[in-house]
């Protein structure tokens, strides 16, 4: 059977139970979580909690996008919604720390989630983003030819960097930001992570996290002077392929940007969740 949320003034469906018995949305949610658990888990001063309903996976960065809360299953009403935000908010106010809430809004009963940035704001958190989850349960081939350009797996101080310079231009954060995010080369073990170059220049990147029995795409950037060219796809595609070699198909998720909506459309993927991003 199928969840349907209204968006505006129409239903859509957001999350479909299926044979094994899970909701889309929460693949989406789920392996969101893990995205950030893993790079938490690669720092030394990172750190990892479950708390009533809600899960902490700070990395203990200045980048406030990596201290993150989620919630972790669903939200019943307007009370429940107040403790699950009240909980982190004290957690990262003992620790001094800015900090970032990723909320799947398919977690929350309806009557709640429109009055659900209200409570937000009102506990000191603004909206920054609002970002589509979506699923491919398989990939389809590309609609006009990919352009060449060379991938390699991020391994190593040239790639990292390659990998951190892209990140910190495309994502507008100080480039100190970001290198303090990755500095751990434990993290490259499940954030797998590429860079395309182009006559050995690198312009793009993808990562890639397993986790909820799906294949998260993340941090799929091209540098400004080279959008437009294909190259997000390219490099998004071979590290899909090289996954799919090494693991076999997974079902695929990610959060969209708005611009690449209709790429990620004509690849196959389709949205399910709806995911803001709440910021201290």
């Amino acid at each position: 059977m199928c969840i349907k949320a209204k968006l505006g003034r129409h239903w859509a469906a957001v999350g479909c139970v299926g044979d094994t018995g899970t909701v889309e949305f929460s693949l989406v949610a789920d392996n969101l979580r893990e995205s950030f658990r893993v790079i938490a888990h690669s720092r030394g001063g990172g750190e990892l909690r479950e708390l009533h309903g809600v899960s902490i996976a700070s990395a203990g960065v200045t980048f406030q996008m990596f201290n993150t809360a989620f919630l972790s299953g669903p939200v019943a009403n307007e009370t429940e919604l107040k403790q699950r935000i009240r909980l982190p908010v004290a957690h990262f106010d003992e620790r001094g720390q800015e900090w970032a809430y990723w909320v799947c809004e398919d977690w929350i009963d309806q009557p709640a989630r429109k009055r659900s940035r209200r409570w937000f704001e009102h506990y000191g958190l603004r909206l920054s983003t609002e970002l589509p989850g979506m699923i491919a349960d398989r990939i389809l081939p590309p609609v006009r030819p990919l352009p060449r350009i060379e991938v390699r797996r991020v391994r190593g101080a040239a790639t990292w960097d390659a990998f951190c310079e892209i990140g910190s231009v495309c994502f507008h954060v100080p480039l100190t930001w970001f290198r303090e995010v990755f500095d751990n080369e434990s993290v490259w073990d499940r954030f797998i992570s590429f860079v395309g170059y182009v006559d050995d220049d690198p312009v793009s990147t993808t990562s890639l996290v397993r986790g909820a029995g799906v294949i998260g795409v993340y941090n799929v950037a091209t540098l400004p002077g080279s959008r437009r060219h294909g190259f997000g796809e390219a490099v998004m595609r071979h590290a899909l392929a090289e996954a799919a070699r090494e693991h076999g198909m997974e079902r695929v998720i990610l959060q969209s940007t708005p611009a690449g909506l209709k790429l990620y459309e004509r690849m196959g993927f389709r949205t399910v969740a709806r995911v803001a991003v709440y910021s201290s």
